[in-house]
């Protein structure tokens, strides 16, 4: 029985928005019912950055997602993020795939968001606010334009080289450079920076905002300043993984925030536990960290897509 190897370049041909965000949300219901196992994220420290092994069983796969964080990479021609994946039969276990995952992450964490918006944010949302211009900003606004139409999409980076390259890069929707406040002066607002200190002011935010903080993936790393979460409802995707590397981590540490706050889950909502809005005026927050059952959905989504394409290479890993 062969492995099947997947390229950089073939997920790049595999990955489709609309079917990531089905699959991402299908996702969050299988774990949330009980259908799904997912144990937290562990984390590995070294000098220059990171490394984090996430693994994760859904209906029809069990993987895990051995990924890492170096921000230095772009000085050296190297994604910040990179990632490989491994996708196992759960009856036998046996590796039915092995993958680069580096665009699975940003695809998925991009349609995660998109999803806590569909719950979370006004249904009339118009406007698109984005704190930080890099490769997720990309993905964040592929997913969200599936969702909502925007007659304006904000854009904000502390280099505005950047900035411009994602307009370049999107010709076909309404994204244009802004400042900082204007960009959070939104409806629906992304926070995807690798900020340690808060980028985001309570005095900025305005009633009716929906926000995802997706930068805060680690410990010690925080986007938005604390009021916000303290005036917000706020939903995670992994209370468990939130509180000990989320935009709550930091609050927590420094006791002005406890986790007792958070409002509830992503798969809650999805599953319709929990409602999202209550009303227009209403701040809400996405506490997004990243959860392996992303991974593992759009793992399995590309991985039959390729069978039915013929795409990848076969390989006998185990067999001798």
């Amino acid at each position: 029985m062969p492995t099947l190897i997947l390229t950089r370049r073939d997920t790049l041909k595999l990955l489709v928005m609309k079917d990531v965000l089905r699959v991402v949300e299908q996702g969050f219901r299988d774990w949330t019912e009980g259908n799904g196992v997912m144990p937290p994220k562990a984390y590995l420290q070294v000098k220059d950055g990171d490394f984090r092994a996430m693994p994760a069983l859904l209906p029809g796969a069990a993987g895990l997602k051995w990924v890492n964080v170096h921000t230095g990479n772009p000085s050296i021609g190297l994604p910040t993020v990179m990632a490989v994946l491994i996708c196992n039969d759960p009856t036998t276990g046996y590796p039915l795939a092995v993958m680069d995952a580096t665009d699975i992450t940003a695809y998925r964490t991009g349609a995660t968001s998109a999803i806590a918006s569909k719950y979370l944010a006004r249904k009339n949302s118009n406007t698109m606010g984005v704190i930080g211009a890099g490769r997720q900003a990309y993905t964040q606004i592929l997913a969200h334009v599936e969702l909502f139409s925007f007659q304006r999409i904000k854009v904000y980076d502390v280099f505005p080289q950047v900035t411009e390259r994602l307009i370049k890069s999107l010709p076909d929707y309404p994204i244009e450079a802004s400042s900082i406040v204007d960009a959070v002066q939104s409806d629906i607002v992304c926070t995807v920076t690798t900020a340690r200190q808060p980028v985001v002011k309570q005095e900025w935010v305005l009633p009716g905002t929906h926000i995802n903080a997706v930068g805060a993936d680690a410990e010690g790393k925080q986007e938005l300043e604390p009021t916000v979460l303290k005036m917000s409802r706020v939903v995670v995707d992994d209370i468990r993984q939130a509180a000990k590397a989320g935009e709550i981590n930091v609050p927590i540490t420094r006791g002005i925030y406890s986790q007792h706050e958070v409002y509830g889950t992503l798969g809650e909502l999805v599953t319709g536990k929990k409602n999202g809005r209550t009303d227009d005026r209403q701040i809400t927050i996405f506490d997004s960290t990243g959860v392996a059952i992303e991974d593992i959905a759009v793992a399995y989504l590309l991985y039959t897509s390729a069978l039915e394409k013929d795409m990848g290479l076969n390989v006998n890993l185990v067999d001798a």
